[in-house]
């Protein structure tokens, strides 16, 4: 698999989200290390600004200039710049492509299939097991011995 290649076979189609990728650990029979790559056309971004608990990412600027923003703020990446995410608050994340040419990114993620993704704008909390991926507002939140007898 090449990443200058246009080998992407699937979209996000949401306003503000659109984007198109393919899960580039699969097609190399990745089996510990997972691997996306992501093309933003200019005006969207790529998920909600977030951070993971269990889990650390990996960004690898591929084509265009991408803006992240992350809690120190936001700044302009290049091609060849590599960035880590470390798993907790310290690795919020958000890119968006403010630029007139596409943005083409690979993101990398090692850590527990079994993850929770949190979004600071939104308040929402999302477990991550297997297929199972909802998303709950934390404000919800109930004590452990809620409803137990």
């Amino acid at each position: 698999m090449n990443l200058y290649d246009d080998e992407l076979d699937f979209a996000q189609d949401r306003e503000g989200f659109r984007l198109r990728g393919t899960r580039v650990g699969d097609r190399i029979g990745a089996a510990l290390l997972g691997a996306s790559l992501y093309e933003l056309e200019p005006g969207q971004s790529s998920f909600p600004y977030h951070f993971h608990h269990g889990v650390e990412e990996w960004l690898l600027v591929v084509a265009g200039r991408p803006t992240l923003r992350e809690p120190e703020g936001e700044r302009e990446l290049r091609p060849g710049d590599c960035v880590c995410f470390p798993e907790g608050p310290d690795g919020a994340h958000r890119l968006e492509n403010r630029g007139d040419e596409p943005v083409r990114v690979l993101l990398l993620s090692a850590g527990d299939p079994s993850s929770v993704s949190v979004y600071p704008d939104s308040g929402k909390v999302g477990p991550r097991a297997g297929a199972f991926r909802p998303n709950f507002r934390a404000a919800d939140a109930v004590d452990y011995w809620d409803g137990e007898a």
